[in-house]
Order: C-alpha cells, then sequence, then structure tokens
C-alpha cells in the first residue's frame, strides 16, 4: 500500500478533526454550541488536462474541469491553474513519471494525470494516477470504461477516488439531488419534482407541475424515491423509479403530515399520519402494505428518520409543549427526548455514518441547521437565515444540503445550500427555479 500525503493537508485535516471536538464541548454565552471560525487552508492539487488525441481532445479538457470542480466545491482542495504548470500532460506520458520538482516549485501537492484513448468498439477508455509530490510515491491509479454520454459521470467517479484517498472520507460526487422546484406567485405556486446531479449538472423535471408534490425521499439501498402529492386534494404517496421512469402508488392517506423515508434496508418507509384527529409516527411494509402505529401519544409526532442500522428513530414531538427531538427504539418502545434549549426542533435527520442527527431550530424568529450527537449533546448551529430548513445528508456523512427562503417582493425566494459539518464553505446548488425539500441520493451504482 503507498503512503498518503502527510504534509499540510493531513496537518489541516488534523487540525479540522480538533476544531470539531473542541466545538462539541465548549459553549457560547448563548448556550450554543460553536465552532471557531478560523481560517484553514485547502489542498493545492495539480489536476492536468487529460490528454486525449483527436476528437477526445475536449472530452478530456471536460473531465479534467468536472474533476477540479468537484474537488474545489468539497472546499478541502484548491485546484491550481493550468497556465501555471511547467510541465505538460504529453511529457509524462502514460506511464511516465513527473518531473516532481516542477510540480512541487507550483506548490502542488498533490498531482493527477489523465489519458482518454478509443476502446475498438468505440467506447471510452479513460485511466487516472494520483502522486504525493513530496514523497514522488502513486497513490492510486484506474482505468474506468464507458460511452462517451457517460465521461461526466467517469470525472465524478475519479474526483471521488481522489477524495477518499486523500482524506479517508467516504465519497459523495457521484450522486443526484431530487428536490422540488418552485414557480408562480405566491398564490399559485407551482410545484414540481425535478433531479440533477449533485453539482446541478444533467437536470430534468420529473413530474409535470399539474399536482402538488411535496418532501421526495432517498431509497438508501436503490435509485428509488417516494414522494407525496396531492390529487383531488388528498395525500397520495408514491414510489419511482427514476432510471426506468416507472411510479406506483403506494396508497391514499388523508391524514398524511409528512412524506415517507425509507428504512436503511430500503424495504419500510416510515412516515406521520393524522387518525382520529392524532397524529403519530407509523411504518409501512412495502411487500405487504401493512401499517404498523409506533407512537401512541396524544401530541403531534411527525418527521420520522431511521438510524442506519434500522434499530432506532429519531422524530420531533410536542408532547413536552413546544416541538423537541426525540429517539426510539424501532419497535416504538423506550422514548427519550433529547433536546432540553431553548426554541423548537423540527425535521431531525440522522447520519448516514450514524454519528450525528441534523435538524432544523427556530429561535427568536431565527431559523438554523444544525447537528448533534445521537443522544442530543454537542448540539451545534452551522446555517441560519430567515428561513432555512431540511436538511439532508451526503452518503459519506460529511456534507449538508439545506434550503433557504429569503423575502424578495411579496413573495420569498427559495435556493438550495450545501454545508460541511464544520460550518464552512457553505455554497449554493444553482437551479433553474426556486429549489426546496432536497433529498441526497446514494452513490449511483
Amino acid at each position: 500500500m503507498r503512503t498518503p500525503i502527510r504534509y499540510p493537508f493531513a496537518l489541516f485535516v488534523a487540525t479540522m478533526l480538533l476544531l470539531f471536538a473542541l466545538g462539541a464541548q465548549a459553549q457560547s454565552s448563548s448556550d450554543e454550541i460553536l465552532i471557531d471560525q478560523g481560517v484553514h487552508n485547502p489542498l493545492p492539487i495539480a489536476v492536468t488536462q487529460f490528454f486525449g488525441a483527436g476528437d477526445d481532445f475536449d472530452v478530456g479538457a471536460n473531465i479534467s474541469r468536472v474533476i477540479s470542480s468537484d474537488l474545489e466545491g468539497s472546499g478541502l482542495f484548491a485546484p491550481i491553474g493550468q497556465a501555471a504548470f511547467i510541465q505538460s500532460p504529453e511529457d509524462i506520458g502514460e506511464e511516465g513519471l513527473p518531473r516532481f520538482g516542477d510540480w512541487r516549485t507550483i506548490n502542488a501537492q498533490a498531482l493527477v494525470t489523465g489519458w482518454v484513448t478509443r476502446e475498438s468498439d468505440g467506447r471510452l477508455k479513460v485511466s487516472f494516477r494520483l502522486w504525493d509530490t513530496f514523497s514522488e510515491d502513486q497513490l492510486a491509479a484506474y482505468v474506468y470504461r464507458g460511452g462517451e454520454d457517460i465521461w461526466r459521470r467517469i470525472a465524478h467517479k475519479i474526483a471521488d477516488a481522489i477524495y477518499e484517498r486523500l482524506t479517508g472520507e467516504g465519497a459523495y460526487f457521484d450522486t443526484r439531488i431530487v428536490y422540488i422546484a418552485e414557480s408562480g406567485t405566491a398564490s399559485a405556486r407551482v410545484k414540481q419534482l425535478a433531479i440533477m446531479d449533485q453539482d446541478g449538472e444533467n437536470h430534468r423535471f420529473l413530474t409535470d407541475g399539474q399536482d402538488l408534490v411535496l418532501t421526495p425521499r432517498f431509497s438508501p439501498t436503490s435509485q428509488e424515491i417516494t414522494y407525496m402529492a396531492y390529487f383531488n386534494n388528498t395525500p397520495r404517496v408514491y414510489l419511482l423509479d427514476i432510471d426506468a421512469d416507472r411510479s406506483e402508488i403506494l396508497g391514499d392517506f388523508p391524514g398524511m403530515t409528512f412524506a415517507p423515508r425509507f428504512s436503511p434496508d430500503g424495504r419500510k418507509v416510515i412516515m406521520s399520519l393524522a387518525v382520529d384527529g392524532n397524529t403519530d409516527v407509523y411504518v409501512m411494509d412495502l411487500q405487504t402494505l401493512r401499517l404498523e402505529q409506533l407512537t401512541t401519544d396524544p401530541a403531534i409526532d411527525t418527521s420520522p428518520s431511521f438510524s442506519p442500522d434500522g434499530n432506532f428513530v429519531t422524530f420531533n414531538s410536542d408532547r413536552d409543549g413546544r416541538p423537541q427531538i426525540y429517539v426510539m427504539r424501532s419497535d416504538g418502545s423506550n422514548v427519550e427526548r433529547i433536546t432540553f434549549k431553548p426554541g423548537s426542533y423540527s425535521t431531525p435527520v440522522w447520519s448516514p455514518r450514524g454519528d450525528l442527527i441534523a435538524f432544523t431550530k427556530q429561535h427568536q424568529g431565527l431559523f438554523s441547521i444544525g447537528i448533534m450527537n445521537t443522544d442530543g449533546s454537542g448540539d451545534r448551529l452551522i446555517a441560519d437565515g430567515y428561513l432555512a430548513e431540511g436538511p439532508t445528508w451526503a452518503p459519506n456523512g460529511r456534507v449538508l444540503m439545506f434550503f433557504r427562503e429569503t423575502p424578495k417582493g411579496t413573495q420569498n425566494v427559495a435556493q438550495l445550500f450545501s454545508i460541511d459539518l464544520t460550518g464552512f464553505n457553505e455554497r449554493v446548488v444553482d437551479t433553474p427555479l426556486d429549489g426546496s425539500d432536497p433529498a441526497w441520493s446514494p452513490l449511483i451504482p
């Protein structure tokens, strides 16, 4: 196994982990857990243009551009402009060694080289190599093959491989986002289901806007989503296979108050329903469509989310006066309240890693996105706004997406944002229309 980079990037990772740990232990004067907003320096990395001859020249350039964009968007890497490069990709050659001194001269601490060629059947063959310019070691080398129409996916996969090798964290670039695209006036709002790659590309609408759609949720095991749509003013839950473009109705739920989320194995969905005037948490088996009631409190229990091992459920309830977050066993037993600070807590979502719960908090007229340990400790707010809510986790459990509404004229403008767990690197996720209620997919198979 090759030796990983052990220079400023390793120091940066250690520093960020230390800040994360210290932030989880220190309280501010407002009784909120905060992270020290210090300055950090992303790792300088050189991504050469992937060398391709003839018609493949542009393909190679596009692949390099997407890799650089993915890495820069993570906030952990600073791609160096190609105008600064001393050595050209052609000089290195597919099997040759870089002149490491040339790359150290421009402060590139990691180097990515790559090539694009054609197979006899016309498919692309894309190979890349990742180098540590200080130890002069090769850290990774992979070959990907596919049709020309999937060059962008190949680029995301390469970026994922680089990210995993240099950070030790799971990948998340080869993923998709499903969300609600909004248009029209405040009194005649049109809401459509839409999907795009995590970087905003390959955008398309999944519904035509005739019916009101809300809160899509990805299956953790496949490229399926559940979503809620109002048909003849009655909430109806659909199961949609995105790649097959095929949907089925799970049922009409007149008392539904929160759209379903999948269980970790994808075999069940959990939801909240109002039955006889009382809102509780239910779980449905997708094979039998049998409903099982998990909570029986006279208060409003809603927004349920499974832990990744399937053993626990987090939800919010106003059973103690105002909405707070609770955790229970997945069979409904051992209910425990885990938030006790001022304000209202809602929309809890368990991290795919199982270590954290994300939430929305409302306090003194301000909405915030926060994270906490699964027992409620280490409560930290990482983003806020006039109206900020709906957190969703990247599959590596280290990046969140949410939506924020801001007043503009007579109505609010809704936008999607991503942010990492330190509270650094908040970025707008561009969408053709207003965007709300995002849901992050698992890695695409």
